[in-house]
């Protein structure tokens, strides 16, 4: 379990990459999924928390046991995906049993930050499309009071932990 508070950094080192060596297969793991899902983690908890404050979400994502969880041990596209995740994770792929876990249990919070991603028909927003990014985090994650005045911010230090050097004029 990683100590937090976390940078973007640490998160993508020691908790995305992970998840997606040993939990999720590779097409899972594209660099607009890890800009995304660094995004919404900042979004969501900052990397500061696992337990939301005055509310009900767990994890680092702030996944909700009748939201998130729910959705992704059950839509036809993820829970496959779902519980093999649970399986290495040794967590019975029950809605409970998964909520409970992910205060505890980082990648296992990630593969099913990811998995919700994936449940989204939509493809992701490309890589430095903020406004899509946000519209998709909106759009998959439904929080209750969206604070779009951080998502910019947010984004960026997503954007920089993944492509850490700018790319070079050609």
């Amino acid at each position: 379990m990683l100590d937090l508070p976390a940078t973007p950094a640490q998160v993508l080192e020691h908790v995305i990459v992970p998840t997606f060596q040993h939990l999720l297969p590779g097409k899972f793991d594209t660099p607009e999924a890890r800009v995304q899902l660094l995004a919404n983690g900042l979004q969501e908890s900052g990397f500061r928390t696992r337990q939301q404050q005055g509310g009900p979400a767990h994890g680092l994502w702030q996944c909700e046991q009748g939201g998130g969880v729910r959705g992704v041990l059950n839509n036809v596209a993820s829970r496959a995906y779902a519980r093999g995740a649970c399986s290495v994770r040794m967590v019975a792929p029950v809605e409970s049993d998964v909520y409970w876990a992910l205060l505890t249990d980082d990648l296992l919070a990630c593969a099913i930050a990811r998995l919700i991603l994936w449940c989204n028909p939509e493809p992701l927003p490309a890589i430095g499309d903020a406004d899509g990014a946000w519209r998709y985090y909106v759009e998959t994650w439904r929080p209750g009071k969206p604070h779009a005045i951080h998502w910019a911010a947010n984004y960026q230090l997503a954007l920089d932990a993944v492509l850490p050097q700018p790319l070079a004029a050609a």
